[in-house]
């Protein structure tokens, strides 16, 4: 599924200064009507590889967009409190009001990926896992939520090196950590798990 992800794509710099423009204007443009109209929050849903370009793009909707009416969140590990509660308990209480743009960087997709690409989740227990995402989503779309989730991937040989770049240069250095490299060498593995839960998880409702 991914592979079609690997093929290189670049345009130049003078369509992008163009088409960059377009879509923060189309942006402002939506982020107002949706202050206006205060329907519906839109939930956005950022995962992927390591160094495929997340954290980037994250600051750059911090850019683009309003940022007074955007709330990112980027959740750690789970607290005593939380795993003593539902597993998406932490993140219902975090999702944004009507009108409001929340950005889930990793989202509820993370602990699963990670806890079943290191062994401490069974294959059963992944199962389990998608079908309280699938429970979750279909509920925040039932609440009215617009739920779009994106998936950032690159081939291994582009991660490698673009995980060396960023830890070669001393502004981004500090971002690239040990688990960042366990991951890279779980490659096959954390693609797989992936392929997994973006197939059996984007529905009508909450699409990829």
């Amino acid at each position: 599924m991914f592979e079609a992800a690997e093929v290189g794509h670049r345009i130049d710099d003078e369509r992008y200064e163009k088409e960059a423009e377009e879509m923060r204007s189309a942006l402002l443009e939506v982020q107002a009507e949706m202050l206006e109209r205060r329907a519906f929050p839109l939930i956005i849903c950022i995962a992927g590889l390591d160094g495929a370009g997340k954290g980037e793009t994250v600051n750059l909707l911090h850019e683009w967009m309003d940022p007074r009416h955007l709330e990112v969140h980027a959740l750690s590990q789970p607290t005593e409190e939380e795993d003593d509660r539902p597993p998406m308990w932490r993140y219902w209480r975090t999702l944004p009001a009507k009108g409001l743009t929340g950005i889930f960087f990793g989202s509820w997709y993370h602990d699963p990926l990670d806890q079943r690409l290191h062994g401490r989740m069974s294959e059963r227990g992944l199962d389990q896992s998608i079908g309280d995402i699938r429970k979750f989503e279909q509920m925040l779309a039932d609440e009215g939520a617009l739920v779009l989730k994106f998936w950032f991937h690159l081939s291994k040989k582009a991660q490698k090196k673009r995980l060396k770049s960023l830890e070669s240069d001393p502004r981004t250095r500090w971002r690239i950590t040990p688990q960042d490299w366990k991951n890279y060498e779980l490659y096959a593995p954390f693609c797989r798990i992936g392929e997994r839960l973006v197939r059996e998880t984007s529905t009508a409702h909450a699409p990829w």
